[in-house]
């Protein structure tokens, strides 16, 4: 008789432990979610989250990429106004 109230309780104590492993883990509904559901939610968050890096790799590349172009751009200017004449539109150089 003691044995199978020994037996009941280490039931209940595992059953009970269970239980608020489960509520702590999955919430409220808990009965409702498998291991394929959770199993989808994590590869829907690799996949959000690759797409997210994708994004941000992509938008450093842009920035990159038109940063160097207006470098070149500044190059070229700087290089243009070297070469050019000077103008004078002072009236005295013409007078004389």
């Amino acid at each position: 008789m003691a044995r199978d109230y020994d037996s009941q309780l280490l039931e209940s104590v595992g059953v009970r432990r269970r239980r608020t492993r489960d509520a702590l883990l999955f919430g409220v509904g808990r009965a409702r979610r498998t291991a394929d559901e959770r199993l989808g939610k994590v590869f829907a968050g690799i996949a959000i989250t690759a797409v997210l890096c994708a994004g941000c790799i992509g938008w450093s590349f842009l920035q990159h990429t038109l940063d160097k172009q207006k470098a070149e751009q500044e190059k070229q200017q700087r290089q243009a106004q070297r070469y050019e004449p000077p103008t004078h539109s002072s009236g005295l150089a013409k007078g004389l």
